[in-house]
């Protein structure tokens, strides 16, 4: 039966502090379980250090789950990227509820094989599924504002993702209102925003 199958891995793992990393990055596996577990079948579970696979209910809830993992990073302010697949495809096994682990079938075969060709490549996100083509450019150009947020924008980001409008942003970071107007507008804020609202358009149809 054709499952959903979300894996991903830390970019340049090997450039990090190991123990600074597993922390943060169970951390993060640990909030999405809790945050998503009703639409994940079986849990993201980290598989070998730097990677996590788990098979989530739909397309929608996958890139849904991708981009709350990467604001979910802003706002923690981790110091690592990730590398995703979102793949359909056959698992042939029946889904363990409780772990990632003991499931076969070729979408997990394909799924890890997409994630190691994406090493030669700057793209973070690869979404395969049908008439996938369109998804994965707007994934593309969100990526573009992701990675263009300098680490010290990021608790400014996250304020805005979180709903804040300038004026409180203002507030909490004891800056005057235009400062703030400016910096959403140069950090793009509405047009990642946009973006979003268009990639669930498109999952949707």
């Amino acid at each position: 039966m054709n499952r959903f199958i979300l894996m991903a891995d830390v970019v340049s793992s090997h450039e990090k502090d190991s123990k600074a990393l597993m922390s943060d990055f169970q951390v993060l596996v640990q909030w999405t379980n809790k945050i998503y577990g009703d639409d994940i079948e079986s849990p993201l579970t980290i598989t070998l250090g730097d990677e996590f696979q788990g098979i989530v209910k739909s397309a929608a809830k996958g890139v849904d789950i991708i981009l709350a993992m990467e604001e979910y990073i802003l706002e923690e302010e981790f110091d690592f990227k990730l590398r995703y697949v979102l793949h359909e495809g056959e698992v042939e096994t029946p889904i363990n509820k409780d772990k990632a682990y003991e499931m076969l079938g070729p979408g997990l075969t394909d799924a890890r094989k997409m994630l190691n060709d994406m090493k030669k490549e700057n793209g973070r996100f690869l979404i395969s599924i049908p008439a996938s083509n369109q998804i994965n450019k707007m994934m593309k150009v969100t990526q573009h504002f992701i990675d263009s947020w300098h680490p010290k924008d990021r608790s400014t980001v996250s304020g805005f993702l979180q709903g804040h409008d300038y004026k409180e942003m203002a507030r909490i970071e004891s800056k005057d209102d235009s400062t703030l107007w400016r910096r959403r507008k140069s950090l793009a804020i509405d047009e990642y925003v946009l973006c979003k609202e268009l990639l669930h358009h498109l999952v949707d149809e």
